[in-house]
């Protein structure tokens, strides 16, 4: 839901769901992040599927968080969309949920395993992998 120049407009939705990502300098690399955000808002109509990143592209974490805490939205998940639990998601992210929970303690702000620490996910990766080979 967007907001309107008198301020953000109230969401319909009870929960959110945040795609974040780390972002970069080439704004084709965000291509795949948004196809999975049009899937998930197909999928998923009665809940308000967000993107934001670490670093480089908006919007960050923060502001989408702050957006959708301003809209009442009371249950927000952040996914992310990191193929493993490297520093960013061990020391960044926490860091920025702890500021944002503080920021808006009326909102529940979660975070889940990074989206490559699932087995689904590798079993996926794998047979994209196995796929990608050429008949012997």
């Amino acid at each position: 839901m967007n907001a309107s120049p008198a301020g953000p407009q109230p969401s319909s939705a009870s929960q959110a769901l945040v795609l974040f990502a780390h972002g970069a300098r080439d704004a084709r690399w965000r291509e795949p992040f948004d196809r999975l955000h049009d899937k998930l808002v197909a999928a998923m109509p009665q809940c308000e599927v967000r993107l934001a990143f670490l670093e480089l592209m908006s919007p960050a974490l923060p502001e989408t968080i702050g957006a959708l805490a301003d809209e009442g939205v009371a249950d927000i998940t952040v996914v992310p969309v990191f193929f493993g639990q490297g520093g960013h998601l061990r020391r960044d992210l926490p860091a920025l949920l702890d500021a944002c929970r503080a920021q808006y303690p009326a909102t529940r702000i979660r975070s889940v395993a990074a989206v490559g620490e699932a087995d689904s996910v590798l079993d996926a990766i794998a047979a994209y992998c196995a796929a990608s080979l050429s008949p012997a």
